[in-house]
């Protein structure tokens, strides 16, 4: 069982001596809400009995790929869209998303300070409905125009972690809110099936951390984990690993230029 530490601020728990499970402020990247993160959960004991019984449902550490639906154990979305409103609608970016363009070249090899990731694989799916399971959320994805799901799985060098990025390609802005709000675990609507190579550590079998942007008509989702599912030592690992596995979301931001002429403002 994780005992997920209230202290009020990562402040205090530096302070006391202890390690606050709760994350620090990250770059580029608000401090994930107690309350999202769990899908709701409010109260710390409630927080645990969630972690508990999702390790429970999901294996707990098992070395074998997990069989069945899988859901992340802490969730944070980000609905703000910030900065990628000119793409907030496809018709402005029709061009669909390719495997080259998202996860050739330098999205082969990710690192970021002590953290490299080798791509392991990739799947690029134009039935929504293929890849995923759930059928609320697979509902929300025909509404609201779901086209593309990209999925690369990522692998750490020291075969220590392993992620999954995601992206979505929907009809508008509006619609990548609504699947965050789908993939939030309390909803019980469904998720996207993280893709588990051979010779790679199984995903899905323990804790797991998922984030959700919205880069305009985008929804980009990292998956990570401790390979095994291992319990982290702190959100904050899971936070750094996730924004190594982000980088891949690159080339949005080249498809941003190309609409507004190379002024993002």
């Amino acid at each position: 069982m994780i005992e997920a530490r209230d202290t009020g601020s990562p402040e205090t728990a530096r302070e006391g001596g202890g390690r606050d499970f709760w994350p620090d402020d990250k770059p580029a990247r608000k401090v994930p809400n107690r309350k999202l993160l769990f899908g709701g959960g409010g109260a710390a004991a409630v927080v645990v009995i969630a972690i508990a019984a999702a390790l429970v449902l999901t294996g707990g550490g098992d070395d074998k790929a997990p069989k069945g639906p899988v859901l992340p154990t802490a969730f944070t979305p980000d609905f703000s869209g910030e900065g990628f409103t000119k793409i907030a609608s496809r018709g402005v970016d029709p061009r669909p998303v390719t495997e080259a363009e998202a996860l050739a070249g330098d999205a082969k090899t990710l690192s970021s300070g002590k953290y490299t990731f080798k791509l392991a694989a990739s799947n690029l799916a134009t039935d929504c409905k293929s890849v995923t399971w759930g059928a609320r959320l697979q509902g929300d994805l025909a509404k609201y125009g779901c086209s593309q799901i990209l999925r690369g799985a990522y692998v750490s060098t020291d075969k220590k972690y392993v992620g999954q990025f995601m992206i979505i390609n929907l009809s508008g802005e509006q619609g990548v809110q609504q699947i965050q709000r789908d993939l939030d675990r309390a909803t019980g609507a469904g998720w996207v099936k993280p893709l588990n190579p051979p010779g790679v550590p199984p995903f899905g079998t323990g804790f797991s951390a998922a984030y959700a942007k919205t880069y305009g008509h985008y929804a980009v989702i990292t998956w990570v984990e401790r390979a095994g599912g291992v319990q982290p030592a702190s959100l904050n690992e899971m936070i750094d690993v996730s924004l190594v596995i982000e980088k891949p979301a690159d080339f949005v931001w080249g498809r941003l230029d190309l609409v507004s002429g190379g002024k993002r403002r």
